[in-house]
Parts: C-alpha cells; structure tokens; sequence
C-alpha cells in the first residue's frame, strides 16, 4: 500500500507507489522481481536518518525494519540489514564482543549507516563500512550475491558502501573484537587553545573531536579512552589540560558510550577533507560564519577524524581525511549558509558525506573518486536494468 515517508529531520517527504516491509529475503527478491517486469524503480530505505534524498522514488520504498537480529559465533557477527545500531550494540555486548567504533547515533539501520559511510572520529579508525567483511545482497535481476574476500572479492570495495545502487542489502557480517570499556571526558575551551592542541590530541587519544559554538568562539572537546590503555593517562598535551571541571566523566561500553541522545532536530552539511587542508579549510569557515552567517548560526560547528581507506566511494578513500560539519536546527533557515560553506570545502579538495545535505551532481563527484568507474562497471553489472535508479540517484552517479 502506499504510505507517505517522512526523513527524521523532517526535510526529505514523498509518497512512493508502494511501501513494503519484506520479512526474509525471499520477499525481497520477490519484490525487485516485480520491480524489474513493471518497470518501476525500488529503494531500500533503514531508520531514515539521512537528509539527502537517497531513498526517494515514486516506485517501491521497501523498509528493513523487519530484517533484523545478529547472530555471534567464533568472535564474528552477522547482521541482519535493519538491525539499528542500538541493538546491534546490546547483542554484541551480550555476546562479549563489540564494534571497533560508532558515530554519534545509534538508531540508524547497519545498512543504511554503511551504506552512506557513516563515521565516528579518531585518527586510527575509518567509517563503519570499513568494519564490513561481507555483504549478502538482491541484486537488480532479483538474483542473491554473496561478496565476502572469498566470494566475489573484486565486488567488495563497491558493497561495503554502496548507496543501495547495487541491491537490497539483506545481511553483512562484520568485523569484531571483545567487548571493552572507554572512559569518555569533555572540557570547553577556547578556540584558539584547541587548534594550537589539536594534532597532539588527536595523537594522544583513541577518540577526539570538538565542536566550535560560533556565538561564543567556544569548543567543546571531547575525548574517549579504553580503560585498559596507558594513553589514558596522558590525554592532554604536555599535561596541559583546559581550564575547569569536566562537561562529562563516565566509563561504559563502546555502544553506550560513544552515541549521543538526540533530543533537537537539525540539518547538517558534512564534507571530508585531506587533512593537511584543514587549517586552511577551517579558517575560511570560520571567517565566512563569523562575517556572514553569525546572525542565523544557533548551532555548532563539529571537527572529527577519519582513517584512509580503500572503498571505492569512501569519502576517506586514499587520504588521511578531517571532516566539517555544520549544523543548523530545522526550525531555522541552512541552504544559503550550507552553499556557502560548501564552496569553501570544495577549494580544499572535500568530498560530500552522501548522507547528508549538498548540491554536488556526478559531474563533480566523479573527479573526486579515483575508483569512480569501476563502482560504476560494478553497478551496471548487479543492475543492469537500473531498477535501482531513482532519478536522485541518478543525478549522483550519471555526468548531466
């Protein structure tokens, strides 16, 4: 039946034709079938988190939400593609293991969360979709594919994030460790003290990021440990630490530690960059936010770290990478301050987080990504039809 869908930030709605919730995978090949004979274009779509209009069509919207559970055995974890980072994280724990790292939320779907290179922070650690070892997935002929490292090897860099221009994700079996504790602090400071500090503390901490708050010229930074590991103990530079009592101190796992209570909504415009652009990247930020948007910003500026890869459209792939997010509450106007922000990310080399809000088409990602074409090979050959192919998404991934 058709149901009108709504993205969590409330900018992204639309009424698809069709609106399913497939139990197993066989309903999922039955509905791409049924796509691909009738001509209509089929999307996957997790929690619904993302800003960008990737899953829109006027076609088949199909809801992982019944495609959830993980299974553990032998220290490895299988996940079922709707399974929301939350209970991922809890079965995992149960299970004595744990993901190597998270973002800030945890009611994003694994799928969806690695389909569009969701990412924590810390130099030494990449995007979720860098923890994927194996994908299982409906192709656009309605056909199942196994791609792990011995099966379908050479699809790997393209499944681990994919946009869902490949297939229904149906499960992904993930890389895991045993379970640990980290002791998460944050301090505000001066913005100033944190870029002179920055690199040591990115050095000197398993997780660090800041927010910068441009009314007051504040950060907020935050750091987390294992509290097992000796760098705990050494956490600010040369001992130095920012004046007064810590915002937060508390230790607990991985998955309750590092993801945030989201109470307020808000857009977000996020780009990668090389990280030795950064200084300069930041500085022009913060001189067009300050001069330009100070009167409409309420909300925060957010730095953290991604680890080079080798996926294919990775926004950290084969680059050290430093990302800037601005965000902006949705009760307040963003596409003039977020277009302008964007500019200056382009000048230094940024690649767009897919997730979230930008204006770039494939005619400027493609230069972007030295993999960019063999991605494509890769998506004509799992869909060949292009049942897959929503307009949005074909603005993304077509020269136009």
């Amino acid at each position: 039946m058709a149901r009108s869908f709504v993205n969590w930030s409330g900018s992204l709605s639309f009424t698809p034709a069709e609106y399913a919730e497939p139990a197993d995978e066989d309903a999922v090949r039955a509905l791409v079938r049924r796509a691909r004979e009738s001509g209509m274009t089929i999307r996957p779509v997790g929690s619904g988190h993302s800003s960008s209009p990737l899953v829109r069509t006027d076609g088949i919207l199909v809801s992982l939400d019944r495609l959830t559970g993980v299974v553990c055995e032998d220290g490895r974890a299988t996940a079922w593609a709707g399974t929301k980072l939350k209970a991922l994280g809890e079965g995992l724990y149960d299970a004595g293991l744990a993901m190597d790292n998270l973002g800030d939320v945890d009611y994003q779907s694994i799928a969806g969360a690695t389909a569009t290179g969701t990412h924590g922070t810390g130099i030494g650690f990449g995007s979720l979709s860098t923890q994927v070892t194996a994908v299982r997935l409906v192709t656009g002929t309605g056909e199942v594919v196994e791609i792990a490292a011995d099966r379908n090897p050479e699809l790997l860099p393209a499944a681990r994030l994919s946009l869902g221009a490949l297939g229904v994700v149906t499960r992904m079996t993930l890389d895991v460790q045993p379970r640990y504790d980290l002791h998460r602090r944050s301090w505000c400071a001066d913005l100033d003290w944190t870029l002179d500090h920055l690199a040591e503390l990115q050095h000197t901490n398993r997780n660090m990021d800041f927010y910068w708050y441009p009314r007051s010229d504040q950060t907020q930074i935050r750091v987390l440990n294992r509290v097992d590991a000796v760098a705990d103990r050494r956490n600010w530079p040369a001992g130095r630490a920012p004046d007064g009592r810590p915002r937060e101190n508390r230790v607990g796992p991985t998955h309750r530690t590092i993801p945030r209570r989201r109470e307020l909504r808000f857009e977000e415009i996020e780009y990668m960059l090389p990280s030795e652009a950064f200084p300069a990247c930041f500085a022009e930020v913060r001189r067009r936010v300050r001069e330009r948007h100070r009167r409409i910003v309420g909300w925060r500026v957010l730095v953290r770290t991604i680890a080079p890869d080798d996926i294919w459209l990775s926004n950290a792939y084969g680059r050290s990478t430093t990302t800037i997010a601005c965000l902006q509450n949705t009760s307040l106007p963003y596409e003039e301050y977020f277009r302008d922000m964007e500019a200056v990310f382009r000048q230094y080399g940024g690649r767009p987080h897919w997730g979230k809000k930008h204006w770039l088409t494939g005619r400027e990602l493609r230069p972007l990504y030295p993999r960019w074409d063999d991605f494509q090979a890769v998506r004509r050959r799992l869909d060949p039809d292009g049942v897959f192919l929503t307009p949005d998404l074909a603005r993304l991934l077509e020269e136009r």
